[in-house]
């Protein structure tokens, strides 16, 4: 890590004159296993490196920015990119709003995101992994048909950003993960479900719960029928919840806001949730697979309260949308990979956990949906009006107990309705990839949409 931040060091010295210079070295190992009938399907192992420029020229009417990258650290590749990326600028738009970012005072937590197992458990090992787990699934239960795939991954990655505005920043996280998806059949009706259990590293996977959870999801689908269309509450499960605060912390984006795209926007202050719902965005606590001491301009990541208690709080800003708001950077700018530009958003979203576990929960709801899967979350979803009507899998609850599964099923709301509908919070965290982490939610007022 310290040998990016000092290659980053010595290219600042092609700065010229009065310009400004941001670079984002990045570099890692990727490692993928697939399984399939007790071999080994695919097997890949990929190193990658690459670079990230931004050249910054200031005028009077505003700043003009240019960007290039290139997918090598190679001496040759990154001098043409900080040409193309000073060349790019000469021809950008002024904008009074554009910046680099500046050193802030906020220091960056100590935290411990790698683990050396990943580079130095044997490939073979990996491998076993992934065919054991296929075997798991495929003689876990006598319903099982097929194992579409089983996958062993992991990846080590590392990166620094350096400018010409005194950041200095580098950070590295491994991760290691194991999936399954099982197709289960009755004879007149196929189900599939997949499970997952993920890590810093190897040693952190269960095999056995992941093969558990693919057979259960896959089987108890098994002669899914299409309701009539009611209303009722929905139990949201912990992956489903994640996905449904990924999607709300992309209203809490300031970038989002400031553009008018976001139905959060002038409303700081207001009650915007249930009581039960209080929603922060953690990059320092550890648990995340997102978390990070630095964010994606170099500035110290910082725990951001959104939402406490149902009042919204607040957005998360990187540099440019925080002043295009009139205020300061939050810590939060992300970015894609070295081929990205910093912007504003939520990188490690956690709502507090209540104190009840699911089946209490199903205990207390009676009678409603458990949604277990959603589908067409990217067009049935409006972050700017809030509407959300998407399909969904999952089980009826009755008498507080899990019953017949549905298909073909829409559960429909708004955005916010649902946040200020939200009954019950469950105790059962789970930490996922991704930018949330999830747990059991109940929400009211829900419509179905079947038959």
């Amino acid at each position: 890590m310290s040998e990016l931040i000092a290659q980053a060091e010595r290219l600042l010295e092609s700065a010229k004159g009065s310009e400004e210079v941001e670079l984002f070295l990045a570099r890692g190992v990727d490692t993928e296993v697939q399984a399939y009938q007790g071999e080994v399907e695919e097997l890949t192992t990929a190193s990658s490196s690459g670079i990230g420029v931004r050249i910054l020229r200031d005028n009077a009417a505003g700043a003009q920015i240019g960007t290039a990258w290139a997918g090598s650290l190679d001496d040759q590749a990154i001098e043409n990119a900080i040409k193309e990326a000073r060349e790019n600028a000469r021809f950008a738009t002024q904008d009074e709003f554009i910046a680099f970012a500046r050193p802030d005072g906020v220091t960056a937590s100590a935290l411990t995101l790698t683990d050396e197992s990943v580079a130095s458990t044997p490939l073979d090992e990996k491998i076993a992994m992934a065919i054991e787990l296929e075997r798991l699934v495929r003689s876990g239960d006598r319903r099982i048909r097929q194992v579409d795939a089983a996958n062993y991954s992991d990846y080590i990655a590392e990166a620094a950003i350096v400018s010409t505005m005194g950041i200095r920043a580098a950070y590295a996280r491994t991760g290691a993960y194991v999936s399954v998806e099982a197709i289960a059949t009755d004879g007149s009706d196929d189900q599939t479900g997949w499970g997952l259990s993920a890590g810093r590293a190897p040693r952190d996977l269960d095999l056995a719960q992941a093969a558990a959870d693919a057979i259960r999801r896959s089987t108890r689908m098994l002669g899914a029928v299409k309701p009539a269309s009611f209303k009722c509450s929905a139990v949201f499960d912990p992956r489903t919840a994640a996905t449904l605060f990924a999607i709300i912390g992309g209203a809490l984006s300031g970038e989002a806001v400031v553009r008018g795209r976001s139905f959060f926007a002038n409303r700081v202050g207001e009650v915007v949730a249930a009581p039960s719902f209080t929603l922060v965005d953690d990059p320092t606590d550890a648990r995340h697979f997102s978390a990070s001491p630095y964010d994606g301009e170099g500035l110290a990541c910082r725990r951001n309260v959104m939402i406490e208690r149902g009042e919204l709080r607040g957005f998360v800003y990187d540099t440019v949308s925080a002043r295009r708001a009139g205020t300061v950077s939050t810590g939060s700018a992300v970015r894609g990979g070295v081929a990205g530009s910093p912007s504003a958003g939520c990188r490690a979203l956690q709502l507090s956990p209540g104190d009840i576990d699911q089946a209490e929960i199903f205990r207390r709801v009676g009678n409603g949906v458990f949604v277990e899967s959603l589908i067409g979350v990217h067009s049935g979803v409006n972050s700017v009006s809030g509407d959300f009507s998407v399909g969904v899998t999952g089980l009826m609850i009755r008498d507080g107990q899990l019953a017949e599964p549905l298909r073909e099923i829409t559960v429909a709301s708004t955005l916010q309705r649902m946040l200020l509908d939200v009954i019950h919070v469950g105790n059962d965290v789970e930490w996922l990839p991704g930018s949330a982490a999830g747990q059991t939610v109940a929400i009211a007022n829900i419509a179905v949409s079947g038959s």
